[in-house]
């Protein structure tokens, strides 16, 4: 059985996703401890629980000890990963991207297509936007051989949560390709989503996409964005999405979401900034693509080389986890990351 000590590098909730998920594909039993010790309220909350009980639920696995705040659980496939159609509620505002990057890469390999319906938070702090999750990651992954789309059904936001999104992947018929990407091409394109709930009469969509605007222009920059309204989330709410594209379709992304105090208007200079920070970088991926990509380059067939903004603790833990784990070793030379992919296929 593997052990993993969930207080090692990042001790966030990425070491209970990345270590389930390679536990589902390979068949193997893990046992990890110290769940989410770094974090200011440790333990398995709903959304690591929903994401550990999902994982199972696709590979018939047992659970033991997995709980909301439990600091141990263990997880022990029985099947290979089996497709069909799923419902989940988080039953609170937790992320459902998060719970869907746990899904994606077992739904991948599983022996029939998947779709699955999540409900819970889609636009909150310290998670990947369901925004950046269409528009970056999937195209990214789209690349290198694995077709799966997103579609937000309703919006969610903290504290209500109540937001569904729907997930559809077409499993892998061949390993997954290499994502090589060490240069932008430019001129890059620049375009946003501006998203208000139950917000219209405060132009809040339109004070988000205006003051961005503001903040690029600074920069010689114009961006077209996507004004959109929404009456059906159950609560008011709010999330900017921006977005820098080059000439061969490579995205990189930066998003936020509303939140009590938080003016429009510094929500869109965060965004602003956020993106033109990793772009003066050098980087080819932004900072959340950056550590997404690590298991999916780690499991493809060959040498993904890319640059990355900066090597955060997300970034550590994945690189972490998937030498220890699979096998795939990766060299860090500057911000260039090259990951040497094992070719996983399913026996």
């Amino acid at each position: 059985m593997w052990e993993i000590d969930g207080s090692q590098k990042s001790g966030s909730g990425t070491i209970v996703r990345t270590g389930v998920a390679l536990a589902a594909l390979l068949g193997r039993p893990v046992r990890i401890h110290n769940v989410r010790a770094k974090r200011d309220n440790p333990g398995l909350r709903p959304q690591h629980l929903k994401a550990v009980e999902a994982a199972a639920t696709l590979t018939e696995a047992g659970l033991s000890g997995a709980h909301v705040g439990s600091s141990a659980f263990t997880f022990s496939p029985k099947v290979a990963p089996r497709g069909g159609e799923f419902f989940w509620d988080i039953g609170t505002a937790g992320s459902t991207t998060m719970l869907a990057l746990t899904v994606l890469p077992i739904a991948a390999f599983a022996k029939k297509p998947c779709v699955f319906r999540i409900r819970g938070g889609l636009f909150q702090d310290f998670a990947p936007s369901a925004f950046h999750t269409q528009e970056v990651l999937l195209p990214a992954l789209r690349e290198m051989g694995l077709e799966a789309e997103l579609r937000i059904l309703r919006p969610g936001y903290v504290p209500k949560g109540g937001g569904e999104i729907e997930l559809r992947v077409k499993p892998l018929s061949a390993p997954l390709k290499p994502l090589v990407r060490l240069e932008l091409q430019k001129p890059l394109k620049f375009w946003g989503i501006s998203l208000a709930s139950h917000l219209r009469e405060r132009r809040v969509a339109e004070r988000m996409a205006q003051r961005c605007q503001e903040e690029l222009s600074r920069r010689g920059i114009t961006a077209e964005f996507r004004i959109l309204h929404d009456e059906t989330a159950p609560q008011p709410g709010a999330a900017l999405a921006l977005f820098a594209e080059d000439q061969k379709g490579n995205r990189l992304g930066a998003d936020q979401a509303g939140a009590p105090g938080r003016p429009a208007e510094k929500i869109a200079e965060f965004v602003a900034q956020s993106l033109l920070e990793d772009l003066q970088t050098g980087a080819t991926v932004d900072r959340h693509l950056a550590d997404q990509l690590i298991l999916f380059c780690a499991l493809a067939k060959g040498e993904s080389v890319f640059r990355i903004p900066s090597v955060t603790d997300h970034v550590e833990a994945n690189l972490w986890l998937v030498e220890d784990l699979l096998g795939a070793r990766h060299e860090l030379s500057g911000n260039t990351l090259r990951i040497f992919g094992v070719g996983y296929e399913p026996n």
